[in-house]
């Protein structure tokens, strides 16, 4: 849409309460910052990996360490920045209505009082927030819990409140997500023979879920999407990797990468039409 003024609009965009945020922004972002790391560490690395186990992390070191940094960040900023009280106003034919959400803690990882909401709230503010979260299907919310409902006489002021799910903190979480699925490529390219990809993709991948269930059952770091915590993206990953394993090992157990990747580029060469037409549909 276009806009023609701040509020009071009858058509085009509201800027006092348009939506930052979103899962291509997310998906965006996250590439970027991969993608940069992939390209400005190129002459660093090298083209032929030494024949040691561990060396296919150790040339993509870089890549590791962007992931890092990005994990650290989001684990110190959860567990550590402290979220006071909050509140926000809703809007009903009945007039405006103020709600007060207490808090005051730090490491809180539940729906009222995460460090994930606080930065987005102060960051983007609450009007620029997702205005139906996940969170008001929870069953303190709503007796038609797991479903959407109208919400119950006695709900928390939390079940009101907007939140971003794919906002700043969490987004910085999803690039160590595009960093374990870049190192799957790694893996495509370096390691020649199917059986090499397979035992490193199914290895990795089932590490990756045994930190998650443990992380998870221990209520350590529970799994937990709209916060994209360590645990979801374990999870995430270790699945990812057990299915790309799986769709290799049926449909593709002998393609040559190389000459599939020869015969791309000569094709997208003589027809690039074709491409664009295939990524638009």
């Amino acid at each position: 849409g276009y806009s023609h003024a701040p509020d009071a609009l009858s058509y085009g965009v509201d800027m006092k309460h348009i939506r930052w945020c979103g899962i291509l922004q997310r998906i965006a972002l996250v590439y970027v910052v991969v993608a940069l790391i992939e390209t400005l560490t190129t002459k660093r690395r090298p083209n032929v990996l030494e024949p040691r186990h561990l060396s296919i992390f150790t040339a993509y070191q870089w890549q590791w360490i962007g992931g890092f940094i990005a994990f650290v960040i989001y684990i110190i900023t959860t567990y550590s920045l402290y979220v006071p009280n909050w509140s926000f106003s809703e809007h009903s034919d009945h007039g405006v209505k103020k709600y007060i959400v207490k808090c005051g803690m730090r490491g809180h990882l539940g729906p009222a009082c995460n460090a994930v909401g606080y930065v987005d709230r102060e960051l983007w503010g609450i009007n620029h927030l997702y205005s139906d979260p996940v969170w008001s299907r929870l069953e303190a919310c709503t007796l038609s819990s797991p479903n959407s409902g109208p919400l119950r006489e006695d709900a928390p002021s939390w079940c009101r409140a907007p939140f971003e799910p794919e906002g700043l903190l969490s987004t910085i979480s999803a690039i160590l997500s595009g960093t374990i699925g870049i190192h799957y490529g790694h893996v495509l390219i370096h390691f020649k023979g199917h059986s090499a990809r397979l035992k490193h993709w199914v290895s990795m991948g089932f590490g990756l879920l045994i930190i998650a269930i443990i992380l998870h059952f221990t209520n350590a770091i529970p799994i937990n999407k709209q916060l994209y915590s360590f645990s979801y993206v374990c999870f995430t990953a270790g699945a990812a990797d057990g299915c790309l394993g799986i769709t290799n090992s049926i449909f593709i157990p002998e393609m040559d990468w190389d000459e599939c990747d020869a015969c791309f580029r000569a094709w997208s060469t003589r027809y690039p039409s074709r491409i664009c037409k295939w990524m638009v549909l």
